[in-house]
């Protein structure tokens, strides 16, 4: 099994880029962190290809990291070969202030919920998306709620106030 993770990643240094480098986890999952210019173009590379058909999108999400100056915000796509048994997971990282990433629903249709939902809890931008909007969320909401610095509590909720507690 080891010898295919080191196949596949010899396949994509050759082919399409040798600055991408993968590490493989515990789990014999494939990682890489990638530069915002690279996500569309290596993606869609991996879902044209024949040998390993890496043509399933699994999750997409966001994730928050308020101390990473320039890198506060990210997206972890993970994609599965159903031709032999690699999954990877790529990471992309940008700042708080230009959170943009390129869309990949033209790649894959089932990713446009996916990027909604991450741009509905993080503000992340997916630049080429056919209709970013809120799906879970108020329209008029102007937080986005996974992020860190969005408060656990209503600070307007009445209810919660000690007196009716006995405090």
């Amino acid at each position: 099994m080891e010898d295919k993770h080191q196949e596949f990643i010899k396949f994509i240094q050759t082919n399409w880029n040798d600055s991408i480098h993968f590490e493989v986890d515990q789990h014999r999952i494939l990682n890489s962190e990638l530069q915002v210019n690279q996500v569309y173009s290596l993606i869609n590379f991996l879902y044209k290809d024949l040998q390993f058909k890496v043509n399933n999108l699994i999750d997409l999400c966001g994730i928050h990291f308020p101390d990473q100056k320039g890198k506060e915000l990210g997206v972890i796509y993970h994609l599965q070969s159903l031709r032999i048994p690699i999954i990877c997971r790529l990471k992309v990282f940008v700042p708080v202030e230009k959170p943009e990433v390129p869309s990949i629903t033209g790649i894959y249709a089932s990713a446009n919920w996916m990027e909604r939902e991450t741009y509905d809890f993080y503000g992340i931008q997916f630049l080429g998306h056919p209709n970013l909007r809120r799906i879970l969320n108020m329209d008029e909401m102007i937080d986005f709620p996974l992020r860190k610095e969005f408060p656990l509590e209503d600070p307007f909720r009445a209810d919660k106030e000690d007196f009716h507690f006995g405090r």
